[in-house]
């Protein structure tokens, strides 16, 4: 089959102008064909339809038409004008229009009963005058309010959606949430090639909104409930449950700007871009450490982006001073920034598209979240660990080294999390606290480091006010030994220390006198040796001499008696 049939058989896609929405029905909403958006009273409905046409408008130009049944022009126009849409110049251009079309017993009458002839050569009118290939009709329910046949509401409806098709003109239709189905008539979902269903649920005091695609002939989309946020710029869709895991890895490591945690991680960090998780009870340093890190990758010239659900911005700058730590030239050069509110102040879903929304602005190298415990106020843990997967894959397909830390909450393991996360993060360091002797102390083991060799010790750290100090642990007859009993125990070694020295100095010099006395002893003996040899050498001598003058005396006396 050549390219150009292979074309053809492929379903044209038109924009939807609604970030994520692409991602998950393979490039948008079908082209020249009706899709249906139902859902009940405030899911987003007009917005999407809006939303839709200011796209086309604005990038696609593709001109559309408005149809609106419940609202008047001025109304609409001042709605989405908080959206940064400004539809009276859309309108001076001929890139938009709206027709808005009052359903009362008069139009009926002069559409005829059962007849939308006059409805059409209004919408023929409107879409000639600007040449629009877009159009969304809102509500539906209205137009076919005063219809009590379902026969003849489902003749005229697609009878009005075939007016489209034939012109080649993408049309987007919305409907109210019936009592018994997706629509108050039961029919629209059938005659649409796209049903799209937008619900809004409300848990506790928050609000969710969700959209799922119910149906799309000829085309593979996906079937998942994405969450959607209405924000600043109208619908956004993130459905990054839909993200792989084939995203880049570095071999690259950083420091944690602690020296002696990167020795315990092979001498060189932790790899860049990669997940860290930080957990720990109350008090354990958790935001110390996580400070500590983010300092030493503005020092490095990295961006930061500091996400706090606990303190102010000014309390931790202040805070991280006492020990010597200095965020606040980070970020009053603009290293470091921060994201601080507390979670209750919006829902998980619009935690997660603000937190992408700072990211996709101030493009961070470096993320630190502290803490993601608090985000279980607004949601279950299955809930924030689906909601933090999503932010965790979405960081590290951008590479961005990520530090969460997490409160451990007291009844609850250590090696646990309550969100359950620890098997989504490539490190995980455990904070502890160690009582004895009166007092608690602060402990930190890395639990696990993936790719990488790391030390299984447990080493105890000190807030000091010049920065963390990682201290070796030493063990005693009782166990773990920590803090002033450490410092006494390093003192009783330091003591046995230096008894040793003055113990193995006392035995030099010992053997050093013995060496001198020894070497006294051998001269004076040398001495008395020298003199008795002497003494001795004189009387051989003397005696050897007496022997020879006896033997000369004899020999005279031989002679004389007249001996040979």
């Amino acid at each position: 089959m050549s390219n150009a049939d292979e074309k053809k058989r492929t379903l044209e896609k038109t924009s939807s102008g609604i970030p994520g929405f692409e991602g998950i029905t393979h490039g948008g909403i079908p082209h020249g064909r009706p899709t249906l958006v139902c859902g009940n009273a405030g899911c987003g409905k007009t917005l999407f339809g809006m939303q839709f046409l200011v796209a086309g408008a604005t990038e696609q130009e593709e001109p559309g038409v408005f149809v609106a049944f419940e609202e008047t022009e001025s109304d609409l126009k001042t709605n989405v004008a908080s959206l940064g849409w400004d539809l009276d110049t859309l309108c001076e251009q001929n890139k938009f229009a709206v027709e808005t079309i009052n359903i009362s017993s008069e139009e009926m009458i002069e559409a005829g009963r059962y007849d939308l002839e006059g409805l059409f050569v209004r919408l023929d009118a409107a879409i000639r005058e600007i040449g629009a290939r877009r159009i969304v009709l809102d509500t539906v329910e209205t137009l076919f309010g005063a219809f009590m046949d379902a026969h003849i509401v489902r003749a005229e409806f697609r009878r009005l959606l075939r007016w489209f098709k034939d012109r080649d003109i993408t049309t987007v239709v919305t409907a109210e949430r019936g009592s018994g189905g997706l629509t108050r008539f039961g029919i629209e979902e059938y005659v649409s090639d796209c049903v799209i269903e937008l619900s809004q649920t409300v848990s506790g005091q928050t609000t969710r909104r969700h959209l799922r695609i119910l149906k799309y002939r000829g085309s593979e989309h996906g079937t998942n409930a994405y969450p959607f946020l209405i924000g600043q710029r109208g619908i956004h869709l993130f459905p990054v449950t839909e993200l792989g895991l084939d995203f880049p890895v570095s071999e690259k490591r950083i420091s944690s700007g602690i020296h002696r945690l990167d020795e315990m991680l092979g001498g060189k960090g932790f790899y860049r871009g990669s997940s860290l998780l930080l957990s720990g009870t109350t008090g354990t340093g958790k935001s110390s450490i996580s400070a500590s890190f983010a300092a030493a990758a503005c020092a490095r010239g990295e961006q930061v982006l500091y996400i706090s659900y606990e303190e102010a911005r000014t309390q931790i700058i202040r805070n991280m001073k006492s020990i010597g730590i200095d965020l606040e030239k980070w970020y009053e050069n603009g290293r470091l920034g921060f994201h601080t509110e507390r979670v209750t102040t919006h829902g998980l879903e619009e935690h997660f598209f603000l937190v992408k929304e700072i990211i996709d602005i101030n493009k961070p190298e470096v993320v630190v979240i502290d803490p993601v415990s608090n985000l279980l106020q607004m949601g279950s843990p299955e809930e924030v660990k689906n909601l933090l997967t999503r932010l965790i894959d979405l960081l590290k397909s951008q590479g961005i080294t990520t530090l969460v830390t997490e409160l451990i909450t007291g009844g609850h393991p250590l090696e646990s999390t309550s969100t359950e996360i620890s098997s989504l993060m490539d490190a995980w360091l455990l904070l502890r606290d160690i009582e004895s002797g009166g007092e608690r102390n602060r402990l930190l083991h890395v639990l696990k480091s993936r790719g990488m060799a790391h030390s299984h010790q447990v080493r105890e750290f000190i807030l000091t006010d010049h920065g963390i100090e990682l201290k070796d642990v030493y063990a005693g007859p009782a166990g773990l030994v920590t803090g002033t009993a450490r410092y006494t125990q390093e003192a009783q070694e330091e003591e046995q220390r230096h008894r040793r020295i003055e113990e193995i100095e006392r035995r030099k010099n010992e053997l050093e006198r013995k060496r001198k006395l020894k070497e006294a002893r051998l001269k004076e003996i040398e001495t008395q040796f020298q003199g008795e040899e002497e003494e001795l050498l004189r009387a051989i001598r003397e005696a050897e001499q007496e022997e020879e003058k006896f033997s000369k005396t004899g020999q005279q006396r031989k002679k004389m008696r007249g001996g040979s």
